[in-house]
Formats: C-alpha cells, structure tokens, sequence
C-alpha cells in the first residue's frame, strides 16, 4: 500500500509499516477431516452381537436409508444377524394423539429393567409432516428418566409417509435389536385411530393406551384398532380424573363383549393406570406377563410370529414391486402425460392406470 506521507516532500513524516494482520484461522488448525471409518458389513455385524450401541444405531440408519447401495448392504447385515434374532418379547404400544404413550413407556421401560432385568429396546415412531416431510423427533425427551438408564437403547424413527404409522423398517430394526441382546422391545407408533393394523403384525402384545372422553360403547364397538389390542388401558387416572377414568374403562370392557372371541383365546383386559405417577404400572405389567404365560402354554406364540413373517414377505414384495414401477424410467417419462389426459378428462384415473402397467408389463418382459 502506498503512503504518501513518506514522499520526499515529506521527508520529516516517516509512517511505520506496521505488524502484519494475522490469520483469523489458527495456522495450526487441520483443514483435512478425516471421515469416519465405514464399517464393513462383517465389522458390523460383529460389533450389534457384541452389544455396541454405536454401530447398532449406524445399522439402523442404513436400514432406513433409500440409497440403493445402503439397503444392499443393510439387507446383508440383515441376513447375518437373523439367525440370532427372535429371542424377545416384543410389545407395541398405541393410542389417540395426547394419550401420554412417551410418558407410560418412561414408566414401563423402568418397571421392566426393575422388574425382570435385560435390555430394553424402544423404538419410537414420529409422525412426518406432509408438506416438508420433516419430523422432529421428540418422544425421547419426554423419556428422561429411560434416557439415563443403562441397558437401554431408544431409537426415535420418522414414519415417511407408512400407512398405520409404523416406519417403514421397523420389523428390521427389531431384527437388528434382537441381535444386539435386547430382549425387551417396545415399539411406540404415531398413534393414528382405528386403522393401526401394521404394528399388530410385528409384535407379540399390542397395547392400547386410551384417555377419558374418547367415546362411549358405541365409539368402542367400531372394528379396527380395538379389536386387534390384546390390552386396553385407561390413562392419566389420577387427580379428578379417576371417577371419569373407571367410567370409561366400564365402557371399554362394554364394547369388547361385541367383539368375536380373538384366535389365541385371550380375552383383552381393560386396566387403569397414571402414566405420570406411575400408579397401576405393576397391574399393567402383571397383565402383559400373563398374555405371555397364556399364549407360550398353547402354542400360539410361535404360529404368531410364522404368520407375521409370512405377512411381512408378501408386504416386502409389495414394496419392491411399487419401487421398481415408479422407478423405471420409461414409466417416469409417461405418468406426467397420463396424470395430464386425466386432468383435462381425456381419460378416467383406472383407464390411465391400466395403460400404465400394461407398459410396465411389457417392458418387464423384453
């Protein structure tokens, strides 16, 4: 920089140059970061059998991923970590919005690590928005007291878009669990209504937790979420809400008198309990152990678990063959000039259809 004052017609101004500036970056500072080692399929599986919460969550994350070449891979963990699988109680727990379902799991989770021991898994399910396909994935703060506990492993999971508000890879997450020593896993869902029938195909015990004021035997009679649930418990009975909370109970246990006899011959029970106090958290469990006593004594544990493995295989091809339509180029080039014929009634939505899987089906054969 040129400083005029140290011309010759300024000889007696003389201006230091001055200290240079520094670098506001400390020069010290390594700007290479070096990536995280990717595990191989074989180092993974290794380190869920060891117990490893870390590499099991990072499992889990490829499990969820839709890249190709991270379902290859997770479907290969997958298959290693299946024949050490099957060796838990799997217990899924429902209900209206507001219910307190992260609370009473804080509570329950407790109970059984006090109770019975092991390791507990909770796969907790959070609602994605529709218009930015975010979730914000927030259950785990309302478990603070499972947080701390050692044993236990919490996986908050969006549900993108799955029907009865189950994630997609859930049933492989418990695969994964279950490999990894859990033998406890509780699986909490969005808690849409009466159409939640995915989560009753991936576990043992399906709970329904209800609040006061939900409906009368009417309300209850409705097919659907309460004729699956092999448990009924009335929450947040406490304070002046108890009175309210027996009186909806009788109406439950009213309701279930509509329903056929369910095919294991256990009769759901209606309990009430305070998810926030923890009263009747040990009837609640005495109940769920019972079930389990019940259906192992007459073998309907395993014709259970045979039939939701057969469900989950024709559900797995479903997927796959609604992946590889919408994924094929072809059909990508023509759904937007069919949605078009459609839109300006040129044709009907099932003639636009047809069209479009008699061009799937013929590209599929050459």
């Amino acid at each position: 920089m040129h400083h005029p004052e140290n011309d010759e017609e300024y000889k007696g101004l003389v201006v230091n140059a001055g200290v240079e500036q520094p670098s506001i970056v400390n020069p010290y500072f390594k700007r290479i970061r070096k990536r995280p080692k990717q595990l191989s399929v074989d180092e993974m599986v290794d380190g869920i059998l060891k117990g490893n919460v870390t590499v099991l969550s990072q499992a889990v994350t490829l499990v969820e991923s839709v890249l190709p070449e991270h379902q290859a891979k997770a479907q290969e963990v997958i298959a290693k970590c299946l024949p050490y699988a099957g060796n838990s109680i799997r217990i899924g727990i429902s209900g209206v919005p507001g219910a307190g379902k992260s609370t009473s799991i804080d509570e329950f989770g407790c109970h059984v690590l006090d109770r019975k021991g092991g390791k507990l898994a909770v796969l907790a399910i959070d609602p994605s928005s529709e218009r930015s396909k975010g979730s914000i994935l927030g259950d785990k703060t309302r478990m603070e007291k499972l947080c701390v506990r050692e044993n236990t492993f919490i996986r908050p999971s969006p549900s993108a878009g799955s029907l009865g508000g189950v994630a997609r890879k859930t049933r492989e997450t418990i695969i994964l669990c279950e490999a990894a020593g859990f033998d406890t896993i509780f699986v909490e869902t969005v808690g849409v209504g009466q159409s939640e029938t995915a989560c009753h195909s991936m576990v043992d015990f399906f709970l329904l937790i209800q609040v006061a004021g939900t409906g009368d035997e009417l309300q209850g009679i409705k097919r659907g979420i309460m004729e699956i649930s092999d448990g009924i418990v009335v929450n947040k009975c406490d304070g002046d809400n108890v009175d309210a909370c027996h009186m909806a109970a009788t109406h439950f246990r009213n309701a279930l008198h509509f329903f056929p006899a369910s095919e294991s011959g256990w009769v759901p029970k209606v309990l009430t309990y305070s998810g926030f106090y923890g009263y009747g958290i040990k009837e609640v469990f005495d109940m769920i152990y019972e079930y389990f006593d019940f259906i192992k004594a007459n073998g309907y544990f395993e014709h259970r678990r045979n039939e939701q493995s057969k469900y989950w295989m024709y559900e797995s091809i479903n997927e796959q063959l609604r992946n590889s339509f919408y994924n094929m180029p072809q059909i990508r080039d023509i759904i937007k000039i069919k949605e078009q014929e459609v839109l300006s009634g040129q044709k009907t939505s099932f003639v636009a259809a047809h069209d479009l899987l008699d061009i799937y089906s013929a590209f599929q054969k050459k």
